[in-house]
């Protein structure tokens, strides 16, 4: 079998079709796969590459400089398509199961103190010549309130809200849902959102549509709009011009964890399949590590 008839089979029936991976997903999929074909030749046959020539791959990106994030996610990519192919017969074995992933520096995320969140949900509303003021205080409010991502976010419809039981059927990753509770500071937000979007619909002429945040077309916002959005907030309250939606959902889970969350139920309002997914987006901070050893250690 050709590895590029291996490699449509793999994003074709199990990345689109099995897993229902989102557009997004399967472009960065492709993109990896594409690369890996075209230093091997696209009439290479699957059952002539070893992990050997895995490894000359990464050592061939390794040399022109990709850094070790991206090369571990390469090798992820490989693996699974790999796993795929051994998993229906395609293949005997994985052989990028050989290969090791590179080693990379834990470097923690930028995660703001509660105090900043405060400050840029507080103050945004208050910044001048911003035209929809409403939808982008709902926007602040889900991604910080709820740990959504961004794509979770644009994708809400309007009937996945429960104003009364205060809940967001919220669809991630694969098109898993997942029940989000959110807060009064959320449901002020929605409540005085939703007749500035009835009046967008207005304005823009546009037909109905169920979509939760409009853009000024009276469409669905999407997620570069979202993040233009956050970074011109970022700019005019002088919060760090890096912060980005991910921001919020790191934000999110951290700040749940340093007031006592459960780690199981944090994982469960993300959608996390595993718990050490959930355990990344934490952050213990300085303040609350010599708290812990206070209070817990018996020469302290």
């Amino acid at each position: 079998m050709k590895l590029t008839e291996a490699i449509q089979d793999f994003l074709t029936n199990y990345l689109r079709g099995e897993r229902a991976a989102s557009p997004h997903t399967l472009r960065n999929y492709a993109a990896d796969l594409r690369q890996f074909s075209e230093f091997l030749g696209a009439d290479c046959e699957i059952e002539t590459i070893d992990h050997l020539r895995i490894r000359a791959f990464l050592a061939h990106l390794d040399a022109r400089g990709v850094g070790k994030s991206t090369l571990a996610r390469r090798l992820a990519t490989l693996r699974s398509c790999y796993r795929y192919l051994a998993r229906e017969g395609r293949i005997k074995e994985n052989p990028a199961k050989l290969v090791a992933t590179p080693r990379q520096p834990r470097v923690l995320p930028h995660i703001p103190k509660p105090d900043e969140m405060r400050h840029l949900l507080d103050h945004a509303a208050g910044i001048e010549g911003v035209p929809y003021p409403a939808r982008d205080r709902c926007l602040l409010e889900l991604l910080y309130g709820c740990g959504l991502r961004v794509s979770e976010l644009t994708g809400l419809n309007l009937e996945d809200l429960d104003c009364e039981q205060q809940l967001l059927r919220v669809r991630g990753k694969g098109r898993k849902e997942r029940l989000v509770p959110f807060g009064n500071k959320a449901l002020e937000a929605l409540r005085a959102y939703l007749p500035e979007r009835r009046t967008m619909m207005a304005k823009a002429g546009a037909g109905f549509t169920s979509a939760l945040l409009l853009n000024r077309s009276g469409q669905r916002l999407d997620p570069r709009s979202v993040r233009r959005r956050i970074r011109f907030y970022a700019l005019r309250l002088n919060l760090p011009p890096s912060l980005h939606p991910h921001t919020f959902r790191h934000a999110f889970a951290s700040h749940l964890l340093g007031e006592g969350a459960d780690l199981r139920a944090i994982q469960e309002m993300l959608g996390h399949e595993s718990l050490s997914t959930t355990q990344r987006y934490t952050q213990t901070d300085l303040r609350q590590l010599m708290e812990v050893y206070d209070r817990a250690h018996p020469k302290a």
